[in-house]
């Protein structure tokens, strides 16, 4: 299984830095910096997010995982559209920074629900064991 094993930990790669991009670029949305201006800022996060959105897809096809059949794989992709939404709300559509702030922490949390049923497999995260 190294190919198995190859896309999970390229996967893995692809949640961390998804998810420090967007605290960083969210951080950058607060402070009214000009780096989120930078063509990297851009173009980095859409790449990286690709690549993780296709490990996910080939780590569905070799585990034979698939959303809408494994209740925890559909919480997880119905998380991540929230988790989508409120991203763009927070760094683009919000209207004010107060609505931006609440929907970056809102996606935060998002994310922390989707790590949560990603290590549990189960739809209820690590509220599941409550």
């Amino acid at each position: 299984m190294p190919t198995y094993l190859a896309l999970k930990h390229l996967h893995l790669t692809a949640v961390v830095l998804s998810f420090a991009l967007f605290a960083l670029r969210g951080l950058w949305m607060l402070a009214d910096s000009p780096q989120l201006q930078r063509r990297w800022v851009r173009i980095v996060p859409h790449l990286v997010d690709t690549v993780l959105l296709a490990s996910a897809i080939g780590l569905t096809l070799i585990l034979q995982q698939y959303p809408f059949v494994d209740g925890w794989l559909t919480a997880k992709i119905l998380a991540l559209i929230a988790y989508i939404i409120l991203g763009s709300v927070a760094l683009k559509r919000g209207p004010t920074k107060p609505i931006r702030a609440a929907a970056g922490a809102a996606a935060l949390a998002m994310f922390g629900y989707i790590v949560s049923v990603a290590l549990t497999r189960h739809p209820l995260g690590f509220l599941a064991g409550w």
